[in-house]
């Protein structure tokens, strides 16, 4: 099929994926519930027995949680293809005369819709605990910008995910298992000369810590280029390498 045809089917599924949302309000609920709650008892919980010098720990954290929750979003990729798969839908799709790659591209991009969402509901979140941006407007929109291509190249990863697994348990199990390293094992929630020499060079040197710093730099006027730099490399990069992967695993899939 040419790049049109199958850019007007990825639009038909990322339709249906979006109408979905509504009729299913819970699905955006959950979405939410989550990262509300990391921020709750990161901020009241651990917030006075974490040191961050130079900063106050909520402006720290809401960058940390920013990223955490559009990388969480791979998981509910994941989840909702190995769903669609469990069902029969896809086999359905695979009956009617459209392109391949539809099915995943307009899954990720309703998934990128959906996380823009709930990216602007916990920003609102961190200024209702105390969270004070110091970063320029257009610094902030690069830094929203950032985080929306880190949860399309997360997303990706989770279809590669459910596409491996065969039941949606397994793919939610095996998408925590991944997620929890890069997460945890980052800058996110603590400074990273906090932990081992060992974790150390693993936390600084993975991409969730690099995306983590780039956005943190750009909401409180910290010098950025590098990070973010990075950042883009690590995410074109992810995308670059998942995208066939994906491909080539859902067309044995359904072969």
């Amino acid at each position: 099929m040419s790049p049109v045809h199958a850019l007007r089917d990825s639009g038909i599924i990322l339709w249906r994926q979006l109408v979905q949302l509504p009729r299913i309000p819970e699905v955006l609920v959950f979405s939410l519930i989550q990262p509300v709650m990391f921020v709750l008892l990161f901020r009241y919980v651990f917030g006075g027995a974490i040191a961050t010098p130079g900063e106050t720990y909520v402006n720290f954290l809401m960058p940390g949680i920013f990223a955490q929750t559009v990388a969480f979003g791979a998981v509910g990729s994941g989840i909702g293809l190995a769903e669609d798969l469990r069902r029969g839908i896809i086999d359905r799709f695979r009956s009617l005369p459209m392109a391949r790659s539809a099915v995943l591209i307009g899954r990720t991009v309703s998934d990128l819709i959906r996380n823009s969402v709930v990216v602007g509901v916990m920003y609102a979140v961190g200024l209702m605990v105390g969270f004070r941006p110091a970063g320029s407007v257009g610094a902030q929109v690069v830094a929203f910008a950032l985080l929306l291509l880190t949860s399309f190249a997360f997303s990706w990863i989770g279809v590669v995910v459910a596409l491996s697994m065969k039941t949606v348990e397994a793919v939610q199990s095996a998408g925590f298992i991944w997620l929890f390293p890069l997460t945890f094992a980052s800058s996110a929630f603590v400074p990273t000369d906090t932990m081992p020499t060992w974790l150390q060079v693993f936390a600084e040197n993975q991409p969730f810590t690099v995306v983590v710093n780039a956005v943190r730099d750009l909401f409180l006027a910290q010098p950025a280029g590098h990070d973010v730099l990075l950042s883009i490399i690590w995410m074109v990069g992810i995308i670059a390498v998942m995208i066939p992967l994906a491909t080539r695993l859902y067309r044995r899939r359904n072969s």
